[in-house]
């Protein structure tokens, strides 16, 4: 049996004449967190949605655990843990009877799903709110009861897409925490983000889309090393002479990307950059010495930003 838990080749999927997926090869391993990294509209819903047996696909092969998501659908979703972008829980019932009830829809006993309720809790960091209505959570909380609901029936796989859209950092990072630990406890995951530090974070690997089509795949470090320097320095010459200043700013580093608020200097020493462009006579009405991140990844790959 192959040791990858997902394997697609050539998937296309298209919407009338709009190619929302266009011939993507990838691979995930069992125990692997991969992830989609890309802005919005790139493709990484519509791919997360062929992979949880919802969409049917135009053209191209998918093997989930060794099926057909078209042929036996059914099957595979029974091995899997959705997490949709938008949480869906029921907001008139409790904490508890949102777990009970999804974990009846997959057939699962009363027994069992009682006993389940209490881990889920605990991993969730839910006790205390266990009978409390949904609607009278926060936006992490019920982000974290619907991976936790996603969770009841054991799942193979868990599917994540775009999980702290909307959260702020202090709940993002509790996410994070709890995503984290099930990477240590070897549970498959994938998940689409468009936070170049959220996938850093989780993901093994991943690939990079825009516009239906992968751009790169490795791992994050790999991903860096390979189109990007060990650091970036950021200057600001204001925003009316940022453009003039770029062929200037060019002789003291391996590449600029200049953007329309700032100038992005790519080297192996932004300090040393910095200092030699003060001594040169230009001084910047701001700078940022930073290490480079999946962003300017993508900024490399396809000339704008992930936020664009």
């Amino acid at each position: 049996m192959s040791e990858n838990l997902i394997e697609v080749r050539g998937l296309i999927k298209k919407y009338g004449d709009f190619v929302a997926v266009n011939g993507i090869d990838f691979q995930v391993k069992k125990s692997e967190s991969f992830g989609f990294l890309g802005p919005n509209g790139a493709g990484k819903s519509t791919v997360m949605r062929i992979l949880a047996a919802t969409s049917n696909r135009t053209a191209g092969e998918v093997s989930i655990l060794g099926k057909d998501p078209e042929v036996q659908g059914p099957q595979i979703r029974a091995h899997l843990g959705v997490v949709p972008q938008q949480d869906n829980l029921d907001l008139q019932l409790t904490v508890t009877e949102n777990l009970y009830i999804y974990g009846r829809y997959f057939g699962l006993s009363s027994k069992f799903i009682k006993s389940k309720i209490k881990e889920l809790l605990e991993f969730a960091q839910l006790e205390e709110k266990r009978d409390s209505k949904a609607e009278a959570l926060s936006g992490g909380m019920r982000r974290r009861l619907t991976i936790a609901r996603s969770l009841v029936s054991e799942p193979d796989i868990l599917i994540l897409d775009e999980p702290t859209t909307g959260l702020d950092p202090q709940a993002r990072h509790i996410l994070w925490d709890r995503l984290f630990r099930l990477k240590e406890a070897g549970m498959t995951i994938l998940i689409t983000t468009h936070y170049m530090d959220e996938a850093e974070q989780l993901c093994d690997r991943l690939i990079v889309m825009d516009k239906g089509s992968i751009m790169a795949e490795g791992s994050p470090g790999a991903l860096i090393k390979r189109y990007s320097t060990k650091e970036v320095l950021e200057v600001r010459f204001g925003s009316e002479r940022n453009a003039g200043m770029a062929p200037t700013m060019e002789k003291f580093c391996d590449r600029i990307e200049v953007l329309p608020d700032r100038i992005l200097l790519y080297t192996e020493d932004a300090e040393e950059v910095l200092e030699s462009i003060v001594s040169a006579g230009h001084n910047p009405n701001t700078s940022l010495v930073r290490r480079s991140s999946l962003e300017d990844v993508f900024l490399r790959l396809t000339g704008r930003s992930l936020i664009d």
